[in-house]
């Protein structure tokens, strides 16, 4: 009983936060808050990643609290490609961050400036990382959390995550599809969206022409 509690309270707190980020993240929600308020709009990204991570809290908390049973470890060679990957993957991910603008990322950015747009305010480009798969955040995650040991419970949230980030990606290219209209979606059709695949990856060359047409 104890365990099958566990398993529906972290999946209740995780589709919660789940429904919650993609609502305060979404297009139409943004729109509604700024005819609304439109005096809050400049604090708008710095209170959304403010309250994305607050609400990491009760998540850690569930998992703390209901752990699970051992299920997976990975044991000789296998423990080190898993470290391996890792480490790779955290690399990857501080790499990523000088490909973007990070006070626009934020929200400082549009508080300094005032801005009231329910839109993002970085242009469209294609960094280095982008040539191979279209959500490389998204990608590391992924590797991250499937490449460490984990337990009943660890399995079931590494699964609420990956189809999160599924849909969650779908949702948000939605969004970028109405931001930079059909360069975007030529890009989709060129880039692989969270695995990168070999028969999808652009050139540097390829990425320079896609952004030099793109109207």
């Amino acid at each position: 009983m104890l365990i099958q509690t566990g398993f529906w309270l972290v999946i209740g707190a995780f589709v919660a936060y789940f429904v919650l980020h993609s609502l305060a993240a979404s297009l139409t929600f943004k729109q509604w808050f700024a005819k609304r308020w439109p005096e809050l709009m400049p604090y708008y990204r710095l209170a959304f990643n403010a309250l994305a991570m607050l609400l990491l809290l009760p998540l850690l908390l569930v998992m703390f609290v209901y752990p699970g049973e051992p299920l997976w470890q990975w044991q000789g060679i296998a423990w080190y490609l898993s470290r391996a990957l890792i480490v790779l993957s955290i690399l990857g991910f501080f790499y990523s961050l000088k490909f973007y603008d990070l006070s626009e990322f934020w929200g400082t950015r549009q508080l300094k400036e005032c801005n009231t747009s329910v839109h993002d305010q970085e242009c469209f480009q294609i960094s280095p990382l982008h040539r191979y798969v279209r959500h490389p955040w998204y990608f590391f995650a992924l590797v991250i959390i499937w490449s460490r040991d984990f337990s009943t419970v660890q399995l079931l949230v590494n699964v609420l995550v990956t189809a999160y980030f599924i849909i969650g990606s779908w949702l948000e290219e939605k969004k970028l599809c109405t931001y930079h209209g059909e360069v975007y979606q030529r890009y989709q059709q060129q880039v692989a969206g969270l695995v990168p695949l070999p028969w999808k990856i652009l050139s540097a060359e390829q990425a320079r022409d896609l952004i030099e047409n793109k109207n």
